[in-house]
C-alpha cells in the first residue's frame, strides 16, 4: 500500500477505542430543541481538558504533514474545534457564519432546511484560488450545512480536502452526502438515529 493510500485510509477512520472514548464524554438530551430529536451536546466534551485536547489531538492526527492552508469553521461550535484545529496544523482559520454576522464584505451560499432555506456567509477575501481547507463542525447530521460551506469554499476558489467532525448521525445521511461530493468524511463518533 502506498503512503498515499495509508493516508487516505486512517483520514477515512478513526479507531473503536478513540470512538468509545469520544461517545462516552458526549451528553445526549431527549426533545431538544423539539419533541422527537435526541440533543447530541459536545459541551461535555468540551469542558473536560483532557477530553477537549484527546478530541482535538484525534481530529488533527490524519492531517498531520498534509499541505492546508486554512480550517473553517461552522457557526458556531465548528469555531471552538476549528480554531484549536488550526492552532495544532499552524495554518488560519475562517469562520463561516450565518448572514449579518461578518464586518467585512461577504459571499453566501443558500441551502434548504427542513422546512425553510438559510444561509452561510464568509469574508470574500477568507479564501484565495488555491487554498486548500480542511472543513470542520461539531456534527454532520443531513448534510446541509456543511454542503453548502464546500460550494462557498469552491465558489471562492478554494479546494476542500477533508471535512472533519466529533460527531456523525449515518442514518440521516450527511456524511454520504458530503463524500458524494468529493469530499473526504473524518469523524470521531457516531451516533444511531437522529
Amino acid at each position: 500500500m502506498t503512503g498515499k493510500m495509508q493516508k487516505e485510509q486512517q483520514i477515512n477512520q478513526v479507531g473503536d477505542l478513540a470512538s468509545r472514548w469520544a461517545t462516552s464524554r458526549v451528553r445526549t438530551i431527549p426533545d431538544f430543541p423539539k419533541k422527537g430529536i435526541q440533543f447530541r451536546d459536545i459541551t461535555t466534551l468540551l469542558a473536560d481538558a483532557k477530553g477537549f485536547r484527546k478530541a482535538v489531538d484525534e481530529l488533527v492526527q490524519p492531517y498531520v504533514g498534509v499541505s492546508i492552508d486554512k480550517v473553517a469553521g461552522i457557526e458556531a461550535r465548528g469555531f471552538i474545534l476549528g480554531g484549536a484545529i488550526a492552532h495544532q496544523l499552524a495554518c488560519g482559520f475562517i469562520p463561516i457564519r450565518k448572514p449579518g454576522k461578518l464586518p467585512y464584505r461577504t459571499i453566501g451560499e443558500s441551502y434548504q432546511l427542513e422546512y425553510g432555506e438559510d444561509r452561510l456567509e464568509m469574508h470574500e477575501d477568507a479564501v484565495r484560488s488555491g487554498d486548500l481547507v480542511l472543513l470542520t463542525d461539531d456534527l454532520i447530521a443531513t448534510g446541509g450545512t456543511a454542503e453548502a460551506a464546500i460550494k462557498l469554499i469552491r465558489q471562492a476558489g478554494g479546494t476542500v480536502v477533508a471535512a472533519c467532525f466529533a460527531i456523525d448521525l449515518p442514518d440521516l445521511g450527511g456524511a454520504q452526502k458530503i463524500r458524494d461530493m468529493g469530499v473526504e468524511v473524518m469523524t470521531l463518533c457516531a451516533f444511531a438515529g437522529d
